[in-house]
């Protein structure tokens, strides 16, 4: 990729490189993603699913809040296309096997559904938006409280269903 310079001048320089926002998002943005891949194979790997979950858990959320771009990627405040947008399909496939994996050991709530990992991101996305410039990890606060609750142990019944699959696209195609 070209090294590029941000000056004021830099934007046409930018879309001398790459002529669309998808080319620009496929030229900078899978080496962010294959950290994401590493974190989840760890996940997978780890003999102890919860521990795994964990894991997944906590390197995501760290990866967001050092790169702004991708925090916004991964909350899809954008329109992912091309590369990107595959690589977030694999991604969320895998994250299910993650998510499936905890469940059925009896350690994460029976009721906490991939569905509701993305509403999770977006969560916590906005918690590392607001308070990155005042007090940068508040974020690890937050996702303790979290985690705390995803436990089986702490678990009751909660009346809001997750969303469902085509709600979740819904929500996603109108931001």
């Amino acid at each position: 990729m070209a090294n590029l310079r941000c000056t004021s001048t830099s934007i046409g320089t930018l879309y001398n490189h790459f002529p669309t926002r998808e080319a620009f998002w496929d030229a900078i943005f899978p080496e962010r993603l294959a950290a994401l891949e590493r974190i989840t194979e760890s996940a997978l790997a780890a003999p102890d699913p919860w521990d795994g979950f964990v894991g997944y858990i906590e390197g995501l959320f760290p990866l967001q809040a050092e790169d702004h771009g991708l925090n916004d990627a991964l909350a899809q405040r954008f329109r992912a296309a091309g590369e990107v947008e595959q690589a977030c399909h694999r991604g969320f496939r895998r994250a299910e096997q993650i998510i499936e994996r905890a469940r059925n050991s009896g350690q994460l709530r029976p009721d906490f559904e991939p569905e509701d990992l993305v509403t999770l991101i977006w969560a916590m996305s906005q918690v590392i938006r607001e308070s990155m410039a005042t007090a940068p990890d508040t974020w690890r606060r937050c996702l303790a409280f979290f985690l705390d609750g995803l436990r089986a142990g702490a678990a009751h019944p909660i009346a809001v269903p997750p969303l469902t699959p085509g709600q979740l696209s819904e929500v996603m195609r109108a931001r």
